[in-house]
């Protein structure tokens, strides 16, 4: 059986600016959804949407590496770095899930915050993503989403702090219960984010 080299590497390539670009409109709309908070389920309905295309090309990247013989990287890296560009879409669609489904009145100045890092983080993410090829400069993006990450813990863990200050009845402890979710859930979009940006610089290191 004949392989070639060049396409199959073209096509991973591809696949993970697809899946990276994917992932960028998913925060895109969440931060959308923050910032203008109407039509909550029509906007969650849209993220859930980018969700299940996320999966597809997730799908497709598995397909493929199934199917290669020859990889441009490590098979490892290639198998980590699309379920954590998968993971990092799901943490999103399960903020806006908790949004909608919680029926959370408004979004906190915190949560609009952290969105707001995932959302820079993402961006990061499809930098580095665009320069998985060469690699040039990628290590820089992935610098920055670190940087990012230990941001977004600082405000999830003061915010939580926070609402545990506030709640003197049972409707404050259950808006507390609720926002905690939707805090822990963006903050393991943040890790997840890290997860992403340690996977490139594994393959910076091996290609290095």
């Amino acid at each position: 059986m004949k392989f070639s080299l060049l396409p199959k590497e073209e096509k991973f390539f591809e696949l993970f600016i697809l899946q990276a670009k994917n992932v960028r409109d998913g925060v895109e709309a969440l931060n959308g959804l923050v910032d203008n908070y109407t039509d909550v389920e029509q906007k969650y309905r849209k993220i859930e949407h980018i969700e299940h295309t996320g999966d597809n090309i997730t799908h497709d990247i598995f397909t493929k590496l199934r199917d290669t013989f020859i990889t441009p990287f490590e098979r490892e890296d290639i198998h980590e770095l699309a379920s954590g560009l998968d993971d990092v879409l799901d943490c999103i669609e399960g903020v806006a899930s908790r949004l909608h489904y919680f029926s959370i009145q408004s979004p906190t100045p915190e949560l609009k915050q952290l969105v707001v890092i995932i959302h820079e983080a993402v961006q990061q993410i499809y930098e580095a993503i665009l320069r998985l090829k060469s690699l040039e400069h990628a290590h820089t993006f992935c610098e920055k989403i670190n940087t990012l990450e230990n941001q977004a813990d600082v405000i999830c863990q003061t915010a939580i702090a926070a609402l545990f200050e506030k709640a003197r009845d049972v409707e404050q402890v259950k808006e507390l219960i609720k926002l905690k979710e939707i805090y822990s859930r963006l903050e393991t979009a943040s890790d997840r984010c890290e997860d992403v940006a340690n996977v490139i610089e594994s393959i910076i290191v091996k290609s290095t």
